[in-house]
């Protein structure tokens, strides 16, 4: 699994590997069953806490993506495709928010937006 950390945004690491881990459950690289890595071999991998990991694996588990088993490790959770998938929506549609916000600000009108999504969206 990689997970890549930012210290540049602000956003805590924890979050960060939340996201990750999120998205990658709602884009089905990650199914439901699969084992993920130890809370120590995380954070020796990303070079980070152990205090860190082990806080984004609680929210995780709080927030129902991944059930944890003493002495077997993490998996991810067999009942919340849709959970994962809603969590992707909902973060896309902050940002979609933001950018609006932004092209009021800037005096754009809706169709130069799309027109810069739908540009955005052939580049890749």
């Amino acid at each position: 699994m990689d997970i890549i950390i930012s210290t540049a945004g602000g956003q805590p690491i924890y979050e960060q590997i939340c996201r990750q881990i999120k998205g990658a459950i709602a884009a089905g690289r990650l199914k439901p069953g699969d084992a993920l890595p130890s809370i120590r071999a995380l954070a020796r991998d990303l070079r980070i806490s152990v205090i860190t990991t082990k806080r984004a694996y609680e929210e995780l588990e709080r927030d129902g993506f991944i059930q944890t088993v003493a002495g077997k490790g993490s998996f991810v959770s067999s009942q919340n495709l849709e959970l994962a998938k809603e969590s992707g929506l909902r973060e896309i549609e902050e940002h979609l928010q933001a950018a609006l916000n932004l092209a009021k600000q800037a005096g754009m009108t809706m169709e130069e937006v799309q027109q810069m999504l739908q540009t955005l969206h052939e580049e890749e």
